[in-house]
């Protein structure tokens, strides 16, 4: 009678688990209306990006991460990890970096998902199945050694179709997280043509965005544009608070025109640091994007160096009015004429690195003239104590030094792959761009106060 019952158990359970062949959902077809959920949802989200501090593997449904990838052949392939940011970043090949993938990558799955779906699942076991997702290697191993007490008379091909089944009834969801969680760095390989700027910088890169959110919360996480954002950043700061000092100093202090000469300098420095720091962040955004804060960028090199030389020409040529105007007209002609060059679509491109550099190498080597001009009249040894002509001539090396660096892309290019995220020639450039505008600030506030206290006109004092 045990026997008698317990076949018949079983046959009520198989006849249960799987309906005749001839059953209208014999074969169901997932496909087209799990593809069309997914794409309604890509279609409508507006923030692609992760919370940085989110851990993504605690979002994801063991059940898809833990019982797919044999199916997808993914390997974990779409799993966000935010805490490892440039490691093994090859592995970003595979990684969605927009909607348009997200929808690739699902399509491509559905076929094989449907495929391995038998005629009907046991929703009984599914059910049972579902409450444990982690038991099913346990599952699989007390068939293989035929315990019945786990999983009585179910086969393997029973149980890849409930896991099948139950991966795609998880698909929309992990979409849905994986989008929430944003994105991950990238190779250099997997880029767009117009974030690839740097060859020799393999890995840390971010991906397009289409966020300015995403683009602004990345400040925060480390890849290859994190020392770039930060030397112009933390350079940024310091010029507001140094401008907002001198400015709002009494008048018995610094008269009005000492501070509007300064405020040249001020306006060019915060700037230019500005512009930079603020392009570093939202070039991952789009190429429009991209492209149109790249020339606010190039444009601030050139109100730097204008700036630069109004209080040294101002001082300088302190009682000498024609050689003045006629200085600063000739700097400023040079200064728009990069700021119309700048804006360019191709000047911006790699292969005009070259070109830019020599650009802005010009622009600044054009204070040689007005220099050489004042040490002629006034002697070398007046120039370099009194007008802070040796203060010039370091600044003027370390811009120089700088763009050579950032044209030549040492040290990347000799060790490729080595400095993709710390001490890139982009950023030795940045930091001796902060130090050079510092240098002259220092040089300038000497010049001017050999002018206010202690100096006086050469021709008034020879006559």
């Amino acid at each position: 009678m045990a026997s008698v019952s317990s076949s018949d158990s079983s046959s009520s359970r198989e006849k249960e688990c799987n309906p005749p062949n001839n059953s209208p959902s014999s074969s169901p077809d997932l496909g087209p209306s799990l593809l069309s959920k997914i794409n309604s949802h890509l279609d409508h989200e507006t923030d692609p990006n992760l919370d940085p501090d989110t851990d993504y593997h605690n979002l994801a449904d063991p059940v898809l991460l833990g019982q797919s990838d044999s199916l997808l052949g993914q390997n974990d392939g779409l799993m966000l990890d935010s805490g490892d940011d440039f490691t093994d970043a090859e592995d970003d090949l595979s990684l969605p970096t927009n909607r348009a993938v997200a929808k690739s990558e699902i399509t491509r799955m559905l076929p094989a998902v449907s495929e391995a779906i038998a005629p009907e699942s046991c929703f009984g076991w599914r059910k049972t199945y579902l409450m444990n997702p982690f038991a099913n290697k346990r599952k699989s191993k007390s068939i293989d050694e035929g315990q019945d007490n786990v999983l009585p008379h179910r086969s393997k091909v029973e149980i890849i179709s409930t896991t099948s089944r139950a991966a795609v009834e998880h698909a929309e969801e992990f979409v849905h997280k994986v989008w929430e969680a944003g994105w991950r760095v990238a190779h250099h390989a997997s880029l767009p043509d117009w974030l690839k700027d740097n060859e020799y910088l393999m890995k840390g890169h971010r991906p397009p965005t289409n966020s300015f959110a995403a683009c602004f919360k990345s400040i925060f996480r480390i890849h290859t544009e994190t020392g770039n954002i930060w030397t112009h950043l933390l350079g940024f700061i310091a010029f507001i608070g140094v401008a907002i000092y001198f400015l709002t100093r009494p008048s018995v202090e610094i008269q009005w025109q000492e501070k509007a000469v300064f405020s040249a300098f001020f306006a060019g420095a915060i700037l230019c640091l500005g512009f930079s720091w603020i392009f570093h962040t939202v070039y991952c955004h789009s190429e429009r994007v991209g492209k149109f804060f790249n020339k606010l960028d190039y444009c601030g090199i050139a109100l730097l160096t204008m700036g630069s030389f109004v209080p040294w020409l101002y001082y300088s040529f302190y009682c000498r009015l024609e050689p003045k105007i006629a200085y600063l007209i000739l700097i400023f002609v040079l200064g728009i004429s990069c700021i119309v060059v700048s804006l360019w679509d191709k000047f911006s491109q790699p292969q005009y690195r070259g070109i830019r550099a020599g650009v802005f190498i010009g622009l600044g080597l054009s204070g040689i003239i007005p220099a050489m001009h004042y040490v002629i009249t006034d002697g070398f040894y007046h120039a370099i104590n009194c007008a802070s002509l040796g203060w010039l001539a370091l600044m003027a090396l370390l811009y120089i030094s700088g763009a050579i660096i950032y044209a030549v892309r040492i040290p990347e290019r000799l060790f490729p792959g080595k400095f993709d995220i710390w001490f890139q020639s982009h950023q030795i450039f940045h930091v001796f761009v902060v130090a050079a505008a510092f240098v002259h600030y220092h040089g300038i506030t000497a010049i001017a106060n050999y002018r206010l206290t202690l100096g006086d006109c050469l021709e008034t004092r020879n006559s």
